[in-house]
């Protein structure tokens, strides 16, 4: 299923129409003398094109002259298309004939899902900040898929969730590869604009971003693409279709470079370690290939997976010259469509500026970053910035060196004043007439940009906080790489609640809040599949201001909140019984009150305590601890090898290189998500993050198992009864009545909430009190009835009469 046919070692021949003679090469790495590397390992194939002088893509080269400017702008009107095989099928690139006005603009195209994808940059650079100007837009079009949006005006308005998900899905593998110091802000737009129902736009929406960033003059210093692996029957498949990811244990989807991986995301049904791990190499080498100048993917899978591994079967199907023909037709792509990037648009603060701040501020950070407390830590270092801020934007800086060379003294050559003028004849001097007298030259103070310093003191902040974790080996809390932070949980906070739990984890705390109801309790979802999907589960999470000290605007759900609110969801779902065993819809709000780093994992961990406090009868009890990492060691005092991080704070995920979540049990994982902020980790880096994790999430349930007061286990008295029976499927109709309105006089009469009537003969009835609910199904038993022999019937008799009637059923 990884590989059609035709890929099985030998490599795709052109096209009939096609010749040698009309392929062009161009490397899309960072380095123009780098070696030949794909983007995506596939072959693709592309119409034949007049040769023409084209501006070289290289992120490192100069600025062009304006004829080859100008000449790489005809070329982009033209139209030009590469076929791209992806597991057991195609992906079709198009660009040139679309959003020709914009920086870049593609259209990638996987069955009949298309993406349409466009990056456009302001004209006029923003204020420098040290968070890059990248704003992204996916929309689903529901004309995709034949049809029209369910609300009243009938049209697409605010991003649904899902949609929110996606941006969040492209914005963080993208913004690693931007170059410090762009500061033009640039937005990418995407948008579905066709849907078959089996091929997924997420991932296709990742790499057509890629595409368009790396055809744009935007300076990255990597493309990026996005491929998704499920797995069915114990086999990996590579962007599998919608058909097949519903029987897959697993849903991953992975972003990264041609070395190294970005961002991962991913759900799956208690899967090892080991396993993932195997998703993510099969994921990288197929799609991403590898910087190292291996002569095949063959010889990749041999030296990261074995021999006899699953890996070196990839290898097998996919074969040497496939790989290499992909990585020459990509980059003669980009080559003959992409416009020069924009390098002279870089401003970085000056160099000299780092060792200013770090002489000025150095011994101070030391022990300020000692503080313990976030709140007066932050307060600390913000009294520091200020006073490197006044000192070289006001006062201005002598540096050290500056300051001991200013003892120094400098010749002046003077005539003595005590001896008589003398006549110089013919231009003789006598040098015993002239005296050198020193003169003392005051070095002159130096005045930097607020923004600039402001942008290095940041750095020099976390670079002083990495040097005292490596070398030092504490954080700033004290505790060591391994350490959790101290835990401490309570249920039953809130009486009326049906369920609650108060999470807390050093400076992170998590109100979890358990609501249960029945079906018309459920969240409607207006999707591109044509039927309205209602989720039976579901976790919104609220991060107010005040959760770190700060005032701030209260509104609608932020992308971070949505995102994280996500992860929380698909973590728990899990570990939800079957809608037989449980018929409750189930609404979990987790909100902040206090954070310090991790609080999505928070609240995974406060919403399995309230789900457990509310009486769902859970399959286990799962937990969730963020990882962090710094790479580069040896800068910093180590030895070189990365050093991974366990529950890392705000500060560690804010100056580290890697936020790793990792949810699940002792046993496997339910959810994981992994952002890099650096050139990507290999996998022997996520393997060892992997295992600590685990190492972790044992610890935090062992503490959560400590829970006081503990979770009741049981259904609250204020949450609504549900009581489910089943009648002949011909019989509904009976209990629904005309309109609806039989079923309207049951409820009415009896009390009850509702009654949920299903084609298959299920009711369920929802009621407050159990009362209600005997009476309501008295009177569906009677109208569903059917007499048998032998059964004795009671009815209520006439007005006019004082006796009961009863009936007896003979043969």
């Amino acid at each position: 299923m990884l590989a059609s046919r035709s890929l099985h070692g030998v490599p795709h021949p052109p096209p009939p129409h096609f010749t040698r003679s009309n392929r062009y090469t161009l490397s899309l790495s960072s380095s123009p003398r780098s070696k030949t590397t794909p983007l995506l390992p596939s072959s693709l194939s592309i119409g034949p094109l007049k040769r023409r002088r084209s501006s070289q893509f290289c992120v490192h080269a100069q600025s062009e002259s304006s004829e080859s400017t100008s000449n790489a702008a005809a070329q982009y009107t033209q139209p030009f298309s590469v076929k791209i095989p992806v597991g057991d099928r195609y992906i079709l690139v198009e660009t040139g004939d679309m959003g020709r006005q914009a920086s870049a603009a593609v259209r990638v195209t996987d069955g009949e899902t298309i993406v349409y994808t466009t990056v456009c940059l302001d004209d006029v650079p923003s204020e420098p900040s040290d968070f890059f100007p990248l704003s992204v837009h996916y929309q689903e079009r529901f004309s995709a898929a034949g049809r029209t949006s369910g609300g009243f005006f009938k049209r697409e308005g605010r991003a649904r969730d899902h949609e929110v998900l996606i941006c969040r899905l492209i914005d963080r593998p993208l913004r690693p590869t931007m170059l410090k110091g762009f500061y033009h802000e640039t937005q990418i737009l995407s948008w579905v604009l066709s849907y078959d129902g089996l091929h997924p736009p997420d991932s296709l929406a990742v790499t057509a971003a890629g595409i368009a960033v790396a055809l744009s003059e935007l300076p990255n210093s990597k493309t990026i693409a996005g491929v998704r692996i499920g797995l069915v029957n114990d086999k990996f498949i590579v962007n599998p279709t919608t058909k097949e990811m519903e029987d897959s244990e697993l849903d991953l989807l992975l972003a990264g470079t041609d070395s190294a991986i970005l961002m991962i995301e991913g759900y799956c049904n208690f899967l090892p370690e080991e396993k993932l791990l195997q998703a993510v190499e099969i994921g990288q080498v197929v799609y991403l290939s590898c910087e190292k100048a291996y002569p095949s993917i063959l010889q990749l899978a041999v030296d990261w997976g074995g021999g006899g591994g699953k890996l070196a079967q990839i290898g097998r199907e996919y074969g040497a010259d496939v790989v290499r023909g992909i990585c020459t037709e990509v980059e003669s792509l980009v080559k003959r469509c992409g416009k020069p990037k924009m390098l002279d648009a870089i401003k970085l603060p000056p160099p000299e500026l780092y060792r200013h701040v770090e002489e000025i501020a150095g011994d101070e950070l030391v022990k300020v970053l000692q503080i313990k407390k976030k709140i007066p830590r932050r307060k600390a270092l913000s009294s520091l910035e200020e006073k490197v801020l006044s000192i070289l934007t006001e006062i201005g800086y002598v540096s050290k060196d500056e300051a001991f060379g200013a003892s120094e003294r400098i010749p002046d050559l003077l005539d003595d004043e005590d001896e008589d003028e003398e006549v110089v004849v013919d231009g003789e001097v006598d040098e015993g007439d002239v005296h050198i007298k020193p003169v003392t030259r005051k070095p002159t103070p130096l005045l930097f940009s607020e923004v600039d310093v402001k942008l290095v003191f940041k750095d020099v902040t976390s670079k002083f906080l990495r040097k005292r974790i490596v070398e030092g080996g504490k954080r700033s809390d004290g505790r060591n790489p391994f350490e959790i932070r101290t835990i401490n949980s309570q249920c039953g906070l809130l009486p009326r609640a049906h369920g609650s739990a108060l999470f807390t984890r050093g400076e992170t705390q998590a109100l979890a809040v358990v609501t249960l109801g029945d079906k018309y309790m459920a969240q409607r979802i207006d999707n591109l599949e044509g039927a309205d999907e209602y989720k039976r589960f579901y976790l919104q999470y609220s991060f107010p201001p005040s959760s770190v000290g700060e005032v701030g605007r209260m509104g609608a759900p932020s992308r971070r909140e949505i995102g994280h609110g996500r992860l929380a969801e698909r973590s728990l779902e899990r570990i939800l019984p079957s809608d037989v065993n449980f018929p409750y819809t189930i609404r979990v709000e987790s909100t902040i009150t206090e954070s310090n780093g991790s609080s999505s994992m928070a609240s995974v961990c406060g919403g399995c305590l309230a789900l457990q406090d509310a009486g769902v009868p859970l399959r286990c009890s799962i937990a969730g601890i963020a990882m962090g990492m710094v790479l580069d060691t040896e800068e910093f005092g180590g030895d070189g090898t990365p050093l991974i991080l366990s529950d890392i704070t705000g500060s560690e995920d804010a100056s580290g290189d890697m936020d790793f979540k990792v949810a699940g049990n002792e046993d496997g994982i339910t959810a994981f998500q992994m952002d890099i902020k650096v050139g990507g980790i290999t996998l022997p880096i996520m393997k060892q993050a992997l295992l600590q994790a685990k190492n972790g999430r044992k610890h935090i349930l062992g503490e959560m198992a400590k829970c006081s007061p503990p979770p009741s286990k049981r259904l609250s008295v204020y949450a609504p009864l549900i009581h489910v029976m089943k009648v002949k499927p011909e019989k509904v109709n009976l209990i629904i009545g005309s309109g609806g309105k039989k079923v309207k006089s049951i409820i009415e009469e009896t009390g009850v909430e509702g009654i949920d009537t299903q084609d298959d003969g299920t009711i369920k009835i929802t009621a407050k009190d159990l009362s209600s609910i005997e009476r309501s199904k008295s009177i569906i038993k009677s109208l569903t009835m059917v007499p048998t022999v032998g059964d004795i019937y009671r009815f209520p008799p006439p007005h006019f009469l004082h006796f009961s009637c009863f009936m007896h059923i003979n043969v």
